[in-house]
């Protein structure tokens, strides 16, 4: 599980600085173009641990930029992080969030604050293997899937 939502010792300047030489090196690796457009969106993203829709992150670098960017242009960025496997979208929320471990391949599951709109990612082997047996009994071949869990975080349930 990568770092909690309500982690008091969470250095995010480190969080973000990780991200951006991971995508990086990934990249770099993979012979792909992380071009200052694309490493800005990903900086955006990785800013909080809410996740952002594409509006949002629209107006974010228009603030930046001083000028309107259009809506291709912040897809076709998010398509390459997708592609990528730098963020994941969460569907429930139609929204992005910083993936912790670009280098590996795994399913998806996050733990999606209500009140706060924290979200985290988590791969729980149990689930993993509990989701695998469903589809194995019911003769389907899984090829992908993601799971969005909504509840309250420590520090939401601490402040009820």
């Amino acid at each position: 599980m990568n770092t909690p939502i309500a982690c008091q010792q969470h250095n995010h300047a480190l969080c973000i600085d990780e991200a951006l030489s991971a995508a990086r090196k990934l990249c770099q690796g993979k012979k792909v173009r992380l071009t200052s457009l694309r490493e800005k969106v990903l900086e955006l993203i990785w800013q909080s641990h809410k996740p952002l829709g594409a509006y949002a992150l629209m107006d974010m670098l228009s603030e930046a930029a001083t000028r309107r960017v259009a809506p291709p242009t912040v897809y076709r960025a998010l398509d390459f992080l997708l592609e990528q496997h730098l963020i994941h979208r969460i569907n429930s929320l139609n929204a992005f969030i910083g993936c912790p471990d670009p280098h590996t391949q795994h399913q998806n599951q996050f733990l999606i604050c209500r009140v706060c709109g924290n979200a985290s990612e988590c791969n729980d082997a149990i689930l993993n293997q509990a989701i695998g047996a469903a589809g194995q009994n019911a003769g389907f071949s899984i090829e992908q899937y993601s799971v969005e869990i909504t509840g309250l975080c420590a520090n939401c349930q601490d402040m009820k």
